[in-house]
């Protein structure tokens, strides 16, 4: 009998509860329709940054976010061309190894590879979780749309020369600094 009245007084206690909690506003959402606000920090697709005028690469091919990735998902090959230049030949980043710790945008001195709030990408197929370069590439400047890495780097690109980029001043001639 002990049993039967400790049933129905965990029963009313539960009922309870649900009583106190129905008149609330509910918080569910109906998902393809609507959608949860996601915060600017968030980490989600990785994307490759080119320059929206001239469409070249941000990427330099320093390989600073392949070794920075703790699950190696990034792979980049490259080729150099007769003045020693690297270009990025290829970009793959597997989504299905990635950890989406933000360390390769960290590691990034141009800015070139951003993760962006975007999160839905899943697929039946694991084949089309192997993003590639062309997968990648997005014309915007990411998340600091003003910053462009060859305006501020102060090297010669198709841009200009030295001393010609945005805050840099004109270079210093050693040979005036002499005695």
């Amino acid at each position: 009998m002990k049993k039967l009245v400790d049933a129905i007084k965990n029963l009313l206690i539960g009922l309870g509860i649900t009583a106190k909690h129905f008149p609330r506003k509910h918080i569910t959402l109906q998902y393809p329709d609507e959608r949860w606000p996601m915060p600017e920090r968030s980490r989600g697709v990785v994307v490759l940054l080119s320059d929206k005028e001239t469409g070249e690469l941000n990427c330099t091919a320093c390989l600073l976010c392949m070794r920075s990735c703790p699950t190696a998902a990034i792979r980049i090959e490259f080729e150099k061309d007769e003045k020693g230049k690297r270009s990025l030949k290829q970009f793959h980043v597997d989504n299905t190894l990635c950890c989406y710790c933000g360390l390769c945008e960290e590691a990034c001195p141009t800015l070139a590879i951003q993760l962006t709030p975007d999160f839905e990408y899943c697929t039946g197929d694991i084949l089309k979780l192997v993003a590639e370069k062309e997968d990648l590439l997005v014309d915007h400047g990411g998340k600091n749309r003003q910053y462009n890495f060859y305006r501020y780097a102060g090297i010669t690109t198709a841009l200009g020369g030295k001393g010609t980029h945005v805050d840099e001043s004109q270079p210093v001639k050693i040979r005036s600094n002499l005695p």
